[in-house]
């Protein structure tokens, strides 16, 4: 990748400055181990409901739906610890890799990663959800000789509906990440995680959920060869600005604008800043309207981009609702655009996101609230990663007015991802990581 001589300062997400003068290169997810940290254990660690499949076997509970007659009452709980060492004996390629099992909420969720060796002797990420979905199968139906005929039952709690469904549905053994078939293209994969999941995993933290969000919207855009050649700055630019807080843009401009502002007075503080920094200068003038102009367009688009991650904290934060993203979205770079006569966010793809966007999250169509959407949806995917961090900061401000709310439909990401460092601070971890 290219080397860059321009330099960012990494700020927290309280405004406490971690790390001054970080060359652009630094932060990017091809050389942050940080970053490099957050994709490979997205990749593979596995999530297993010890405790849920237990209950589920109990009510003969599989997949998304109950079979009467197929109940088995078996002590998964009480034999934890075997059923752990056996599905850790079953997945390790050799002894001593990099093989690991946490144990969260007494031994009732368990966190397997996955070695390194079975992703990289794959063709896909699918190696991680699978090996662990058969090692847990095998353990229980191994620790209480279930016999042929109820094997199937277990192997139903652990891997869902698949294969009488592309997906495995209603499974007790799940990835952050969606299996290859539901991505809308080359490279969504680390696109397709919903805005509910990030937000738990990070704590209802705006910064850091829109931080995290960022990372993997960012490894997305050069997985799809979307950040290569002159395209990388572009990308790079934006990312620091909007998601790591990047010169305390983000905080700066909450903190002038969080108590009495608007997303009109985030566009004058935005123009100011951009002003003060020459960024943008004034150009000519048509009657009485001011145009501005700028000699570095990518880092306009980032100033825009951090601009609306600001009013979206602002705007969403004040009504504690995350329903006005969308047009918080499409309004602060529309006025911005009127304001300034350059163009907003991402070249006017985050105006067209948010138009389908408010459509499909709470209008005449309303199916489903902003938290169940991702960066690999139909809707949200035109934006160069730069929509579904504010999205994230949107729900993780909000006060219970989803329909789905994080809690209810991610709160095992909290409860397991969210428990790991990478995934609960990455701002601090990726400014460690520069």
């Amino acid at each position: 990748m290219a080397k860059y001589t321009e330099t960012i300062d990494l700020y927290s997400d309280d405004g406490k400055l971690l790390k001054s003068g970080v060359t652009l290169d630094r932060i990017s997810p091809l050389v942050n181990p940080a970053t490099g940290k957050i994709i490979d254990l997205t990749k593979r660690t596995i999530s297993v409901n010890l405790g849920g499949i237990q209950d589920a076997l109990k009510v003969g509970k599989l997949g998304k739906g109950k079979i009467k007659g197929r109940e088995l009452d078996l002590p998964i709980m009480e034999n934890k610890d075997a059923i752990v060492a056996k599905i850790k004996e079953m997945i390790q390629v050799t002894e001593g890799d990099d093989t690991e099992i946490l144990e969260f909420n007494g031994g009732k969720l368990l966190l397997v990663q996955v070695p390194t060796k079975r992703l990289v002797n794959a063709s896909t990420y699918d190696a991680a959800i699978t090996s662990v979905a058969a090692a847990t199968t095998f353990s229980i139906v191994d620790q209480f000789n279930v016999d042929a005929f109820n094997a199937s039952t277990v192997k139903a709690a652990c891997w869902g509906s698949y294969p009488h469904t592309q997906d495995m549905e209603g499974a007790l053994v799940t990835s952050i990440l969606t299996i290859p078939q539901n991505n809308e293209g080359i490279g969504y994969a680390l696109r397709n995680i919903p805005v509910n999941h990030t937000v738990m995993m990070t704590g209802r933290n705006a910064l850091q959920g829109a931080a995290l969000a960022s990372t993997l919207e960012t490894a997305g855009i050069f997985e799809m060869g979307s950040a290569v050649g002159p395209f990388e700055r572009a990308q790079l630019l934006a990312y620091a600005y909007q998601g790591l807080n990047a010169n305390n843009m983000v905080y700066d401009l909450v903190k002038a604008n969080g108590q009495t502002g608007t997303v009109g007075t985030v566009v004058q503080s935005l123009v100011e800043r951009a002003i003060e920094d020459k960024v943008i200068v004034p150009g000519k003038k048509g009657g009485y309207f001011q145009f501005y102009d700028t000699k570095d367009p990518m880092l306009w688009n980032a100033y825009a981009a951090a601009g609306t991650m600001a009013a979206t904290i602002v705007n969403c934060g004040a009504g504690r609702f995350a329903q006005a993203v969308s047009a918080t979205l499409l309004y602060f770079n529309d006025l911005l655009e009127h304001e300034t006569g350059l163009p907003s966010t991402d070249y006017g793809r985050v105006m067209g996101t948010a138009v389908g966007f408010s459509f499909f999250s709470h209008s005449i169509y309303g199916g489903g609230g902003p938290g169940i959407f991702n960066g690999n949806h139909v809707v949200t995917r035109h934006a160069n990663g730069v929509a579904i961090p504010c999205v994230v900061a949107a729900a993780a401000l909000d006060a219970g007015t989803q329909m789905f709310s994080p809690e209810s439909t991610s709160k095992l990401f909290a409860d397991t991802y969210g428990k790991i460092d990478v995934f609960n601070k990455p701002i601090d971890q990726i400014a460690n990581g520069a």
